[in-house]
């Protein structure tokens, strides 16, 4: 009876467990639906509403330049759970500017297992803090069924 070495055995199982993750083809969602990005709309719920996101998911930022209506709007990545509940952005990374939200929208892809929080920025983290423009999302893995 011929013996499977250690290596081949490893090899199998590394490629078993592979194989329960799917490759699939990635959505892009639009961040508040037909609301897009705008002050005041509960983004909690809506991530509720719309979650799961998968790991490579494109979140399309969507939100109308400056004008008499909004002072603008913008995307930030904040690094961490506390920037997020205090709307801290003193080590936020922007993503986009007013401008980038228009026409097509702004696209941020969710490539990672791990916990992604952003915020508008503007007015002094007045549109996050008052206006709920605050959402967390975190990717999971593709399964296979």
């Amino acid at each position: 009876m011929a013996s499977i070495s250690y290596t081949t055995q490893g090899f199998i199982l590394l490629l078993a467990a592979a194989s329960l993750f799917a490759v699939s083809e990635a959505k892009t969602i639009v961040v508040g639906g037909s609301e897009g990005w705008r002050f005041g709309f509960n983004y909690t719920e809506w991530v509720l509403q719309n979650s799961p996101f998968y790991i490579n998911d494109e979140l399309l930022f969507k939100y109308d330049p400056p004008s008499e209506k909004n002072s603008g709007y913008s995307v930030y990545l904040l690094p961490n759970l506390w920037s997020y509940i205090s709307c801290d952005f003193s080590k936020a990374k922007i993503l986009a500017g007013p401008n980038q939200g228009a026409g097509k929208g702004f696209k941020v892809e969710l490539n990672q297992w791990r916990p992604y929080y952003f915020a508008s920025g503007d007015k002094n983290g007045y549109n996050c803090k008052d206006g709920l423009m605050k959402l967390f999302a975190v990717p999971l893995p593709h399964w296979n069924n």
